[in-house]
């Protein structure tokens, strides 16, 4: 197979659809976040002290919330045991940053709780991050020296690499689910607020959708490219 069919052929079409909906999920997630987060929470409560609110009423105070550069990087650390919130997240007192800030208290209640999917998750993250970076230079190999048995290697790789994405998906959804619940049970914020909430971590949501979609095209690919090497060489 020439050097060049791998990277300009008609396969391109699942590349450019996967980097077209990444595009389209991180515009969304940024516009819906703005939008909610200009709303202001009726309590007037801040992102850092509804965490602490959600952390006390779920039995794990041993959390720490912690602040962290840049936007929208928040996230937890089942290792150190913190919720860790950007510095807009956690002095705001919007609506978003309430429904940022309850999410990643979402997975400290996962952890606590030994949420199956956030432990084999966890577990196989390692495994896959060394996947993701060995997967394309072992396909790119088989291709350039003709092997195949290194292109299907590579292929199986990159699917080890991609089922950390996809375990995500209700790891993710889970988090959201338990943090709206426990929103509105704890009347931190209202039904209507509730609402702005579930756009914003929707949206957020559907980035997690678009990147194992794009990832799973990109399989397709591979696969399409080695059958159609296969039925050449026969």
């Amino acid at each position: 197979m020439p050097y060049s069919y791998y990277f300009f052929d008609p396969t391109m079409i699942f590349v450019y659809i996967g980097m077209g909906l990444s595009l389209l999920a991180s515009s969304l997630v940024k516009s819906t976040f703005a939008k909610y987060d200009r709303v202001r929470s009726q309590r007037g409560i801040s992102g850092r002290e509804a965490a602490e609110i959600i952390l006390q009423k779920n039995g794990i105070g041993y959390v720490q919330v912690l602040s962290v550069r840049g936007h929208l990087s928040d996230f937890y650390s089942p290792k150190d045991k913190t919720v860790n919130l950007s510095e807009a997240t956690e002095n705001s007192t919007s609506i978003a940053a309430i429904g940022v800030a309850a999410h990643e208290c979402g997975h400290a209640v996962q952890d606590a709780v030994g949420y199956m999917p956030l432990v084999i998750s966890r577990n196989i993250n390692p495994v896959c991050a060394i996947c993701s970076q060995l997967a394309i230079p072992i396909i790119f190999i088989g291709f350039l020296i003709g092997m195949s048995g290194f292109i299907q290697l590579g292929i199986i790789v990159f699917a080890v690499a991609i089922s950390f994405q996809i375990i995500t998906l209700p790891v993710e959804w889970n988090a959201s689910q338990r943090a709206m619940r426990i929103l509105e049970e704890e009347g931190i914020l209202s039904p209507q607020e509730i609402k702005g909430v579930r756009a914003v971590l929707t949206a957020a949501a559907l980035t997690y959708v678009a990147a194992a979609a794009s990832s799973v095209l990109q399989l397709l690919r591979l696969l399409i490219l080695y059958g159609g090497r296969g039925r050449r060489d026969d």
